[in-house]
């Protein structure tokens, strides 16, 4: 699998529709991706391996405390609220304080996005897990319930792991292969074709694809 360091980190906007010169209809999701700067720089000899740290969205003094503001300043640069680790190809080189744009992506190229999906709070095994319910004929009051755990003989018990009723949505998850459709570098803005995780305003990381280009 080979490495991807381009990315940059922004906040999700919404949905929306754009059409094509021959005048298709596509769904896209609108990411605004503000500059990124690079906050850290990570080498084989000091870290065992080679990778550049990013930060996205400028964190207020008084918010940072001294571990934090130390980082920063060690390598001269502003304070931000997200960071955000890139491993790099052979070859690639950054340097502290550099900004990433999204001038930096090419329109057509393939992405991988990763987001926190929507909380949905406790749910039940049918919406959580898509089992389905019980017969409802005769008075059945169990029609929604996961029934029967373990088995009347040995072991007796119920196994790790069993799908169950529990908290449901506000996981990481990776969207891959969505193609980039436009880039708006005037309102900072990546027009990404399909859906991404996240409600409106979340946190969004973006990157070349790891298996499609």
């Amino acid at each position: 699998m080979r490495k991807v360091s381009k990315t940059i980190l922004g906040r999700k906007i919404g949905m929306t529709q754009i059409f094509t010169e021959e005048g298709t209809m596509v769904p896209v999701t609108v990411v605004e991706a503000m500059p990124n700067t690079v906050t850290q720089i990570k080498t084989v000899e000091s870290d065992g391996y080679d990778a550049v740290q990013i930060g996205f969205e400028d964190l207020k003094e008084s918010r940072a405390n001294k571990p934090t503001e130390g980082h920063f300043n060690r390598w001269n640069a502003p304070l931000k609220k997200h960071l955000a680790e890139i491993r790099l190809e052979a070859g690639e080189s950054y340097e502290p304080g550099q900004v990433i744009t999204v001038a930096d992506f090419e329109e057509g190229k393939k992405l991988d996005v990763v987001g926190i999906s929507k909380g949905k709070g406790t749910q039940g095994n049918i919406k959580r897990h898509g089992h389905h319910r019980g017969p409802v004929s005769h008075g059945s009051k169990h029609k929604r319930l996961p029934g029967a755990l373990a088995a009347g003989t040995y072991p007796s018990r119920v196994f790790k792991g069993n799908a169950g009723p529990g908290r449901m949505g506000r996981d990481t998850v990776t969207v891959q292969n969505l193609e980039l459709v436009k880039i708006v570098p005037e309102r900072n803005a990546l027009l990404i074709k399909g859906a991404v995780p996240g409600g409106r305003g979340s946190l969004v990381k973006v990157c070349y694809a790891v298996k499609g280009e």
